[in-house]
This record gives C-alpha cells, structure tokens and sequence, in this order.
C-alpha cells in the first residue's frame, strides 16, 4: 500500500483498491518474429514502474484502466525455445474499486481479460543471424525462416522508452497476460501486528491495521490508569498501616519500599500489616487498664 499512495493525491486503504499482477513480456520469440533480450527486460523492469495500463493500445485517457507499482524479472528454471533460460517481466498493478470498474475486475478475476501487450521503444532491432540493425541497414534475411539450422528473429536492443501496457484479445507475446488476479490480504489483528514488529525493524500497516493499534492502546492505556490508581491506593494503604507495625521507618522510607514493590507483593504486604496492627493494638482503655494505686477517685469525672 505504501507503493500504491505513492501513486496518488489521497492515501487508500486495501479496502479501496484491486490489486493483480501480469506477465508483460519475456526473452521468448514472439509471434512477430521478435523477442527481447535478457538485458532490455533489465531495462524494462525499471521503465515500466508507474505506467499506465489501458484497452487495446487506446491513447484516450477514459481508457486507462489500471496503475503498474511494482516490477520484478523473473526466471524459473525454465528453457524458451532457443535453449536459453527463460526469463520474464511481472509486474502488479492497481485499480479503484469502482462501480464503473466492478465488471473489469470481475472479468479479470474468471479469466476473461487475461492477455496483454506492451507499448515501449527501442534503438536498435538486430538480425539475429547478421546482427545488422534492420532501422540502419537491410538485410535479406527474413523472419521465421531458417539460415544454417538457426531460426531468423529481430532482437529488441536498448529500451528507451515504455509507454504502457495494454488489455488486448490476441498479444504478440504468446505468454504475456494476467498471471493471477488477487486481494490484498486479509487486515491482521492486533496481535499479528505485535509479533511482526517484534521480529522485524521496520513495518507497513494499513489504515484499518494503524486504527485498531491505535484503539488497543487507547484501550490499554484506560487500563493501565486503572491500574495505577489501584497500585497508589495499595502504597497508600500500606505506609499507614506500616506506621503503626514500624514506627522506627519514616512514611516517605516506606513509600519509596512500597513503590518497588509489584501489586501482588504489595497485596502480601499490605495483609501482613494487618494482622501485625491487630496484635499490637489490643481493644482496651485508652490510658491503659485501672489499677487500685492509680484510682483516685476526685478524678473520676475524668475517666473515659
């Protein structure tokens, strides 16, 4: 998504957009006699970044029907036809989710649009059998034709140029189309999220992805109020029963212990207190017990 709104004057979401990925053009002759080289997809792999996809070679603008974000030469292990490995140019591309376009991804999901043709420039086109530049110099040698056991084809040298590329019915790159049509994948939740974050250094999220992050903090942040105030009502609780069990320690001495303390410990600590507060302080006279030698009884208006 972040290569896709570089592409564009508002930031979209997954939800927006349709995303599929085709095969533009490979290192296989094609059925105007020509092939690119391994080299010009090199080329093309850069310039085809950020073209236009559109029907039929059409130049009108209403005709544009996708956006290229992403481009990767590929090979397989595969051979093409003259023994060479094969190689080939993939690239992804993106659509609006549209009413207007919901019959064109519809068609691209069954298999219906599925074939494509590029629309790009070269400087040269070479013989393969004379190497001559056929834009410079003419030679007898005919495309399809055999020389010498080697089939003839014109070489598409140096790209300098890609215009775009195009939804047709019959491309002249027998393998070029739509490899795959597909979603963005599913949002992750919150926990996916974390364990991605904390395997990795750096993560894209999408727009649903950051609002739920940002509602589970929100949401761990009331908790994490709650809690503190629960924490500091403990503490609280504790210094003033540990006045009575330890007068010797000073309140903010014990403040500062019952502040290293965890909620649990603080809980132990606390019932502790309370059970030494009740040994100590024994229901009784407040000036202690009567005796006979202290009785004196012109007092006895006094006694509590």
């Amino acid at each position: 998504m972040e290569k896709i709104n570089s592409y564009t004057l508002s930031s979209l979401s997954a939800d927006d957009v349709f995303v599929f990925s085709v095969v533009l053009c490979d290192n296989e002759i094609d059925r105007d006699g020509e092939r690119f080289t391994v080299e010009s997809l090199k080329t093309l792999e850069k310039l085809f970044v950020g073209k236009t996809a559109i029907m039929n070679h059409s130049m009108k603008a209403e005709d544009q029907t996708a956006r290229t974000f992403k481009t990767e030469l590929i090979t397989d292990g595969r051979k093409n036809s003259l023994g060479e490995d094969y190689y080939y140019l993939k690239a992804w591309a993106y659509m609006v989710r549209t009413d207007s376009n919901a019959d064109l991804i519809k068609e691209i999901e069954a298999g219906i649009k599925k074939e494509t043709s590029v629309g790009c420039s070269v400087s040269e086109i070479r013989c393969s059998i004379c190497k001559n530049d056929r834009r410079k110099k003419r030679c007898s040698h005919v495309k399809g034709n055999e020389y010498d056991g080697k089939i003839c084809f014109d070489e598409l040298i140096n790209p300098t140029d890609a215009y775009e590329w195009s939804f047709v019915a019959v491309p002249a790159q027998k393998n070029a189309g739509v490899t795959k049509g597909l979603k963005i994948k599913e949002e992750r939740n919150t926990l996916e999220i974390l364990k991605n974050i904390e395997k990795s250094e750096e993560i894209t999220l999408s727009k649903t992805e950051c609002e739920k992050l940002f509602e589970e903090v929100n949401e761990l942040k009331k908790k994490a109020l709650d809690g503190e105030k629960y924490r500091n009502f403990l503490i609280k609780n504790a210094v003033s029963l540990a006045a009575v069990a330890f007068p010797e320690i000073g309140a903010e001495e014990m403040g500062e212990i019952c502040k290293s303390l965890s909620v649990e410990n603080l809980k132990a600590f606390t019932f502790a207190l309370e059970k030494k507060k009740s040994g100590l302080m024994p229901c009784g006279y407040q000036t202690g017990e009567p005796t006979e030698a202290n009785r004196d009884e012109s007092n006895s208006s006094f006694v509590i």
